[in-house]
């Protein structure tokens, strides 16, 4: 990535995840408990872009990595019960039906791996579970904690609450969307629609604060093709000025 000499990179597993502590029962995996972490060290995505709108201050450049700032929902008013009540259904039901946490042999754990991740190569796969496991006598240990899947009940950005949110932003943003993302044009007119309005928001708003990219590649496109976002990436971190678009 060029001459990163006076970058210092942090690679961070929130709580649940990778090598961090689990959370204890009874205590919620929200977005806004993972940009507490943040305000202890540093990351990025969705929390990333939480983090940089409640402290702006604290933050130069914000890089979304074929992700949005926020969650999202265009019927967020109409769903916030919902969602609040199945995020705390759900994470009653994880706790109390616990199983202690298997042990794989290594081969096994990255084919399972392979197969609920299909976008990722086998290199990339090998490297996550570097972090994402434990080594124990007899195999691998998933270190995520189940209830992290429970995020996708955290409550979502109404349009409102994001063009507010937005304008608190000090920080330039650079958006990559990669053409096989999540965002894709495979995906439901919901997906599609949200898409549309955080960057048709981010434009009108940060103008010239704000750049967006679409590189070749899937969601993993930044561990599968890294020379695909590394040199956009090292030049918005390196540069004050725009990015030539692609």
């Amino acid at each position: 990535m060029g001459d990163d000499a006076a970058f210092h990179y942090v690679a961070m597993d929130f709580g649940g995840h990778g090598l961090s502590s689990h959370y204890y029962l009874g205590v919620p995996y929200c977005q806004e408990n993972f940009v507490n972490e943040i305000g202890r060290v540093v990351a990025g995505g969705i929390i990333g872009g939480m983090f940089s709108c409640i402290f702006p201050e604290m933050v130069d450049k914000l890089i979304l990595l074929d992700t949005l700032p926020f969650t999202m929902d265009p019927k967020g008013m109409e769903n916030m019960l919902t969602y609040r009540r199945g995020a705390i259904e759900h994470m009653l039901q994880a706790e109390a039906f616990q199983k202690p946490r298997q042990v794989v042999k290594p081969e096994e754990m990255l084919q399972r791996f392979l197969k609920n991740n299909n976008h990722l190569n086998e290199e990339c796969g090998r490297l996550l579970l570097q972090r994402g496991t434990t080594q124990v006598a007899t195999g691998l240990m998933m270190n995520r904690d189940r209830r992290v899947g429970l995020l996708e009940y955290s409550i979502p950005f109404l349009t409102r609450l994001l063009v507010h949110s937005i304008k608190q932003l000090q920080a330039q943003v650079l958006l990559i969307k990669a053409s096989q993302g999540y965002f894709n044009m495979e995906r439901g007119i919901t997906d599609k629609s949200v898409m549309l309005l955080v960057l048709d928001t981010l434009r009108s708003v940060l103008k010239e604060q704000f750049q967006y990219m679409e590189v070749p590649g899937n969601h993993y496109v930044h561990l599968n093709q890294p020379q695909n976002v590394a040199d956009i990436i090292s030049a918005f971190l390196q540069s004050k000025e725009r990015l030539p678009h692609l």
